[in-house]
């Protein structure tokens, strides 16, 4: 391909990323759905996408508590959800996206938080991040994006360990955050029933449905990545231990900080 026609092939993509990225952010946060009878969303105006995994049954019936907040960006938040994230006490956003989502849409500073960039498709072709079976695909074969994905449970291990508050986050808070948080669900023992209905809840919280190819999410998406572990590591234990490298420290410490006995 000439340097021509792979400048122009490149800015389709950015346009579309950029037309995908000026979608976001619309969606009112006061007809997030519940599970369980627990309210799991933050009610946050200008992410409304961001919410907990509190209540989740894991291993041996201990149940999941509030210290992981899985969210959309946070470069529309009010100064109104500025103040419900400090006063949940987040002291670290992990940012999953690509250079130029962070540029386009900056996160809006939370006091008291730093900031830690784990660009999980930042090697792979641009065309991955709006080609999302090929991403949903790279969060399984790609080593950079593996390396990312685990980066990012360390950190929540550290930080949850600490006793602090954590919020990952991409752009719309629905394919990378929800692969992150399968997996991190997994570990504690969630049910794969469970974690799928976590992951297509994105959808309620958006104000779309598993048809819309471009804001929704759907079971197939998350099966692409579900059977490529399969294949390549015999289950998701293998992927967390050998494909991500996640030692039984790690997962101890994931499992003590985020897991309590049920009332």
């Amino acid at each position: 391909m000439s340097a021509r026609p792979a400048r122009a092939a490149k800015s389709a993509v950015v346009a579309t990323l950029a037309l995908m990225l000026g979608l976001l952010g619309t969606a009112a946060a006061d007809a997030a759905p519940t599970t369980q009878g627990v309210d799991r969303s933050l009610h946050l105006a200008g992410a409304p996408n961001a919410r907990t995994f509190q209540g989740y049954t894991g291993i041996d019936g201990h149940v999941v508590d509030d210290r992981v907040i899985r969210s959309d960006n946070l470069s529309r938040l009010t100064a109104a959800d500025v103040a419900v994230l400090q006063r949940r006490h987040v002291t670290l956003v992990v940012d999953l996206r690509t250079g130029f989502e962070r540029a386009l849409q900056p996160d809006r500073h939370v006091p008291g938080a730093t900031g830690e960039v784990r660009d999980v498709l930042g090697r792979a072709p641009i065309t991955t991040v709006v080609d999302l079976p090929s991403a949903y695909r790279a969060f399984v074969t790609d080593p950079t994006a593996r390396a990312q994905i685990a980066a990012t449970l360390r950190d929540i291990a550290a930080t949850t360990a600490a006793g602090h508050r954590v919020l990952v986050h991409c752009t719309a808070g629905k394919d990378r955050t929800g692969w992150v948080s399968a997996v991190l669900l997994d570990v504690l023992g969630v049910g794969r029933a469970t974690i799928e209905s976590d992951y297509l809840a994105s959808n309620a919280y958006r104000h779309t449905s598993a048809a819309d190819p471009v804001d929704g999410v759907n079971r197939g998406l998350l099966d692409t990545s579900w059977h490529l572990v399969d294949a390549r590591y015999g289950g998701m234990d293998g992927y967390v231990r050998r494909g991500l490298g996640l030692d039984a420290t790690v997962i101890s410490q994931l499992r003590a900080a985020l897991l309590a006995p049920a009332r």
